[in-house]
């Protein structure tokens, strides 16, 4: 590759010294030459500090500048590491997902021949605590109407133009679960932004991450989003415009997580306004969650639920089976 520009890469940690080395190990053995690396660590006490050290010591560290103290959460963790970035490419890679091979020169390549692409995104693996493939997230060709919508893209997936984030501005702190989604949405407002059909990375689920032990949390987040969009001008315009299927995105994002942060109740009131909004919300692939939530709450259908989740997961093993 001809062009080899700068890539910043930044990985916010706290006490994760059991997956911080896999993520450590999947930057630094990428075969794009071209990377400086950042390590943001919140004052951890597990060891991990003694890891980055070590690391940022060895001969030919790609390892360009790291910190460990006290923070006040991961955006301001990340946030450190975008002040610190030089490269004309930024990302960053949370301390318990992984980057797949030539992930950076892919993106490299794909963001070097269209310089009016300010963020692309990748497909993106789930993968276990054990790092074992659970689950394959993939994504449409969405642009800001569909974003507004909460059609939410995995962020390990995400490489940004530097410009684009300079435009956007860092991290909004007072979010902290949908941090991403929310700076996302202010880059498509300025950029063009683009689906690889691809995988860049694998983010891991485990019962310490956010996205499982926080999740009602990610619905809080969201109706925070839907506020600013109200009362923002470069939203509230588009917002008045596609308000019912924005709406009807937002209850339906709201209830996949209250769903798994075991309110079931909650989960399927936010279906049904979802419905409510736009019947066609509640798609083939949502209806199976939807059935949970129901079953989660009728006292006289704890059989009927035991039945459906056995019959559900002999046909997901099924499924594996097959692959």
């Amino acid at each position: 590759m001809e062009n080899q520009p700068l890539v910043s890469i930044i990985t916010p940690s706290y006490n994760q010294a059991k997956y911080l080395p896999a993520a450590y190990q999947s930057v630094v053995t990428q075969n794009y030459p071209n990377i400086e690396y950042i390590i943001v660590d919140g004052g951890s006490t597990d060891g991990s500090d003694d890891l980055i050290r070590k690391w940022a010591a060895s001969r030919n560290s790609r390892i360009k500048w790291w910190v460990s103290e006290k923070d006040s959460g991961q955006a301001d963790a990340i946030n450190k590491g975008f002040s610190r970035a030089t490269g004309e490419i930024v990302t960053w890679l949370n301390s318990d997902d992984l980057y797949m091979k030539s992930a950076v020169e892919k993106a490299v390549s794909i963001l070097s021949k269209d310089e009016k692409l300010g963020l692309i995104y990748s497909n993106v693996f789930s993968i276990d605590a054990e790092s074992q493939l659970i689950n394959v997230m993939r994504y449409g060709e969405w642009g800001l109407c569909d974003l507004m919508a909460f059609n939410i893209i995995g962020q390990p997936g995400v490489f940004m133009r530097r410009e684009a984030l300079a435009k956007a501005g860092f991290l909004d702190p007072d979010y902290h679960y949908l941090l991403d989604h929310h700076l996302w949405l202010r880059i498509a407002k300025y950029f063009d932004i683009r689906h690889v059909d691809d995988y860049f990375a694998a983010a891991r689920f485990h019962l310490e991450a956010k996205n499982t032990a926080q999740a009602a949390g990610f619905s809080r987040d969201a109706f925070r989003i839907i506020d600013w969009f109200k009362t923002s001008p470069e939203f509230s315009g588009i917002f008045a415009g596609s308000r019912k299927n924005i709406l009807a995105g937002v209850f339906r994002f709201s209830a996949r997580y209250l769903l798994d942060g075991g309110d079931n109740f909650k989960s399927f009131k936010h279906y049904l306004k979802s419905f409510w909004y736009k019947p066609s919300s509640i798609h083939k692939e949502e209806f199976s969650r939807f059935l949970y939530s129901l079953f989660g709450f009728l006292p006289l259908a704890k059989r009927m639920k035991a039945d459906f989740l056995q019959k559900r997961l002999n046909h997901l093993t099924q499924d594996k089976m097959d692959e």
